[in-house]
């Protein structure tokens, strides 16, 4: 590993936060703290994630995609902001795109994404090899 990756590790580390396994198609309700003059408040943003830019690095993000009131509405996150609260999977999406922008022009039962529902997780298996 080079100098810039340890870095980037040590600084992801020292955040201390846990980042779900997620990926494009899948459903996703990111906590969101708001401020709003003196108070701060969570606030849920729940949609399709379309795209993840930056893998597992510092500056990585992710975009979400609702419908609100009929129109589309789309927020592009940073990974490890402080402004997240939570990140929680609410469905899997089987996809076979890494970015879903086709989903842009897409409305009703055209812009589905299919559920999976024998998903594994990432860390079970790292488990399971190394228990073999």
């Amino acid at each position: 590993m080079n100098l810039i990756a340890e870095l980037e590790a040590e600084q992801i580390a020292s955040l201390g936060k846990t980042i779900p396994d997620f990926k494009a198609g899948d459903t996703i309700r990111v906590g969101y703290k708001v401020t709003e003059g003196t108070r701060t408040r969570v606030q849920n943003y729940e949609g399709v994630c379309i795209s993840r830019k930056g893998g597992a690095t510092l500056g990585a993000s992710f975009t979400v995609r609702k419908i609100s009131f009929g129109e589309g509405v789309e927020r592009v996150f940073p990974l490890y902001s402080t402004n997240i609260d939570s990140i929680e999977v609410v469905r899997r999406g089987r996809v076979r795109r890494a970015k879903l922008y086709y989903l842009r022009d897409r409305r009703g039962k055209s812009a589905r994404i299919a559920e999976v529902t024998n998903y594994k997780p990432k860390a079970a298996k790292a488990d399971a090899n190394a228990n073999a």
